[in-house]
């Protein structure tokens, strides 16, 4: 007999979910007592792999300013993140790295809100040793090119970005998420690969980053939002307000993302 109620799908699900929500990362340690005295609420956020640097900070940032929280992070591929939910995998709050991908799970979130945005550049090995300069460039026959798949973000705004100028290339693999493109390129698996901004400013001393022109490029936006099963729905919308808020925007801009 099919699940249909929420409580229902989301302890059925819950035991499916773990693996798929391994590794977390937490800003803290154990769940501990807040400075009042009371159990501290413990939220799970599930966000885009490019996201992993910067929520790392902004979850430090936000445990200091709300002591009686603290936040879990379980990062992946936005399409990764989108199964996890209509699992019924047990988390509080996604961000994607797209719109599209929020906009399919608009049954199972609250309204999103957009708090960054990003752009895509040419992940080249160290030193650009294949001296690529454009997006023309990606096209020779000898270079190897990384992307994202196509059901990934990244992989939708590079198909973007190339179909704008009518370039076929042809990548030797494509990745589930862009810290696997990024990976590629940095290993020497790959000459060249198309991540976020965000993402090549993660690996100074081991990848160079060739700019787009804007005209050429893509906006990634970064939408937030409370999901509808979350425990801790309060604590939850909390956190994706605060991602607006001038101590977060200073975070994103400090790691290269654009205000929203």
């Amino acid at each position: 007999m099919p699940l249909t109620s929420p409580v229902a799908r989301r302890t059925a699900a819950v035991a499916a979910s773990a693996a798929l929500l391994l590794p977390l990362t937490a800003c803290g340690g154990a769940a501990q007592d807040s400075a009042e005295g009371g159990e501290k609420k413990e939220l799970t956020v599930l966000a885009a792999s490019s996201l992993t640097d910067v929520f790392k900070k902004a979850g430090a940032a936000y445990e200091k300013d709300h002591p009686d929280t603290k936040v879990t992070f379980s990062f992946a591929g936005s399409q990764e993140l989108a199964a996890q939910v209509r699992q019924g995998a047990p988390a509080d709050v996604l961000a994607t790295a797209d719109t599209k991908t929020m906009d399919g799970l608009r049954a199972d979130t609250g309204k999103p809100d957009i708090f960054a945005k990003n752009r895509l550049v040419i992940a080249t090995r160290e030193g650009n040793p294949r001296e690529i300069g454009s997006l023309d460039d990606l096209t020779g026959d000898r270079l190897k090119v990384v992307l994202a798949a196509s059901e990934v973000p990244v992989g939708r705004y590079s198909a973007q970005v190339l179909d704008k100028q009518h370039l076929d290339v042809e990548p030797v693999s494509r990745e589930t998420n862009v810290r696997a493109v990024l990976s590629k390129v940095e290993l020497g698996e790959a000459d060249a690969g198309l991540v976020y901004r965000t993402d090549a400013a993660t690996a100074p001393g081991k990848v160079d980053a060739v700019e787009i022109p804007d005209e050429q490029n893509a906006v990634a936006s970064y939408p937030a939002a409370t999901l509808k099963e979350s425990e801790h729905t309060g604590e939850a919308d909390a956190f994706v307000t605060w991602l607006g808020s001038p101590t977060a925007q200073k975070l994103m801009h400090d790691a290269g993302f654009q205000k929203p």
